[in-house]
């Protein structure tokens, strides 16, 4: 109760109001009777004052409430923790949202989280989801006795999405699926003893676009623009603009562990296969493989070339007796082209192995090195692979049992029975690669298959002609859902021949010293490939476009971020 309340309580009780009759009879000062208006008035007066009384104590019980109610028992439950220096270490076990399960229900545990989004339908509940790379949970926090107060509610409710939180609480079996499309965990909850802000996010004015609508697919999307509520499309452009936030949604996080995985894979299976890692230049002295396409930029007092592939220097590490190498690195390409599956830097998976009969030895490790990586993908990355297609479904990628490899002059012909009309030494164009996929996907029942003995006007000076037809060449492509996703071929190994194929390309040998040196010092037969491996997960997964499968894509209009 507040003084002022005590005051006006204690001077109704030293200064009570007059006697209204003194004796039998109320008088006036000068000792006459009061008249009928005198009483009346006095009565009236009198009515006030207890009136007023009684509303100062009425306010002075309300006010000491306010005060009882405004003293909140759980202050120390929330809040915004000082900004963390490494002060000390506590060794605090922290819970993974992936393990929570309701087998464990009632365990008690510590977590670290994004806040993805809150909603309070009243004052004393609010629901929760907390996010961690793949894995979203929902959480409860309830207003209980001593425990969790309203204040502790209204104040979690206006957590700005994408702080990081600090919670502890209980892991809860829900008794029915919850029902939230953007929870992963759907049989468990967590009910919310405590909760505070590790790092808060301090982001001018309104964040782009919030996690939660960026994991919507098209058709969630499309289909509620006639709603109440209409859901709101991102652009890709918004998106890449804004990636570090956009790499937060469950989808990018599993996009790019799928990546992960390609990579791994591909070294796994080569590493099994007696090949070792390289590491070559990307700075060149001369642009060597196409003029056309390559970067050029100031070296000291000259000027330097970005690599393009790692393709000369595999090649003279062949030629060094390694027999067998690979390659995981950036690739450079020059091109202003601005299409779905083209970027101006990449990264490239390139081996090349030295053989001993048949660069058919080589075209049979590549199958294998891929019907490995799409054995392996689904067992190792299946809840990665779900949570993408929940925002971009797509056909099952059909993998045959056996290898598919077609000779070039075979694919033709299929393009020309469906009705296409083809040359026969011309390159395929996108589209025709297209209509052959899907072509092939109906005889053979894949979504991989390789062409062979492609038309030699077509490849690099570095190709080894077809030994019964100098029209065609030991080359091959390998494609997925109708899109290339590797070139190789066998390599021109005799110097003598490497000169004439440079010559026929308008290369002077003498600008490639190097690199003709090193066959001059005699290399083995061999061949390759490179490999583009957001292609291939762009491919795999269906994204699209392949600047969804590159983390910071970089094309003609993008340099950043």
């Amino acid at each position: 109760m507040s003084s002022e309340a005590q005051q006006a309580i204690a001077h109704e009780q030293q200064n009570p109001d007059p006697p209204a009759f003194v004796g039998a009879e109320e008088l006036n000062s000068d000792g006459t009777p009061l008249s009928d208006k005198q009483r009346r008035k006095r009565a009236e007066k009198a009515e006030k004052e207890r009136v007023k009384a009684e509303k100062a104590a009425r306010l002075a019980q309300e006010q000491a409430t306010r005060q009882a109610a405004e003293v909140d028992f759980a202050e120390g439950n929330y809040g915004v923790l000082p900004m963390n220096q490494s002060k000390e270490r506590v060794n605090v076990q922290l819970f993974s949202i992936e393990d929570i399960h309701p087998d464990k229900d009632g365990r008690q545990i510590t977590l670290q989280a994004r806040l993805q989004t809150t909603r309070a339908p009243s004052a004393k509940l609010a629901f929760i989801t907390l996010r961690q790379n793949v894995h979203c949970v929902q959480a409860t926090l309830a207003q209980a006795p001593e425990k969790v107060s309203r204040q502790m509610v209204k104040w979690a409710a206006s957590i700005t999405p994408e702080s990081i939180v600090r919670v502890e609480g209980t892991i809860a079996k829900v008794p029915k699926p919850i029902e939230s499309p953007s929870v992963t965990i759907k049989d468990a909850e967590i009910k919310i003893a405590r909760i505070y802000i590790e790092v808060p996010v301090t982001w001018e004015g309104q964040i782009p676009f919030y996690v939660d609508d960026a994991t919507r697919s098209d058709a969630d999307i499309e289909a509620s623009q006639n709603t109440p509520r209409p859901l709101p499309p991102i652009a890709l452009d918004t998106r890449l603009d804004n990636r570090v936030l956009d790499l937060r949604t469950p989808t990018n996080q599993a996009i790019f562990r799928m990546s992960h995985g390609v990579g791994k894979l591909f070294r796994e299976f080569l590493e099994n296969n007696g090949f070792i890692e390289i590491h070559t230049p990307k700075l060149q002295g001369a642009a060597t493989e196409s003029g056309a396409s390559v970067f050029k930029l100031g070296y000291f007092k000259g000027e330097a070339f970005l690599a393009q592939s790692p393709q000369l220097a595999k090649q003279m590490a062949i030629a060094a007796d390694f027999g067998r190498v690979y390659e995981i690195g950036p690739v450079f390409r020059a091109e202003d082209s601005n299409t779905h599956r083209h970027m101006t830097e990449f990264i490239g998976l390139d081996l090349e192995m030295a053989f001993q009969e048949h660069y058919h030895e080589v075209t049979d490790l590549l199958n294998h090195l891929f019907l490995y990586i799409f054995s392996e993908l689904p067992k190792r990355y299946a809840a990665e692979i779900a949570a993408i297609k929940r925002q971009y479904p797509v056909e099952e990628f059909l993998v045959p049992r056996q290898p598919v490899m077609l000779d070039f002059k075979e694919g033709i012909q299929i393009l020309r029975d469906a009705g296409c009309e083809v040359e026969d030494l011309d390159d395929l164009s996108t589209e025709m690669e297209r209509t052959l996929g899907r072509l092939v996907r109906e005889k053979y029942h894949t979504d991989f298959y390789a062409l062979d003995k492609f038309p030699l006007a077509v490849r690099p000076f570095y190709t080894m002609p077809d030994a019964n037809d100098a029209n065609y060449s030991n080359s091959y492509d390998f494609f997925m859902r109708g899109q290339e996703i590797l070139s190789g071929a066998q390599r021109v190994h005799d110097a003598k021949f490497l000169e004439q194929r440079l010559a026929g390309a308008g290369i002077d040998p003498s600008s490639m010293k190097h690199y003709v040196d090193a066959f001059r010092l005699g290399a083995p037969p061999h061949a390759g490939g490179g490999i583009g491996l957001e292609r291939v997960v762009m491919l795999y997964l269906g994204l699209g476009n392949i600047r969804r499968a590159s983390m910071f894509p970089r094309d003609p209009k993008r340099l950043e971020p």
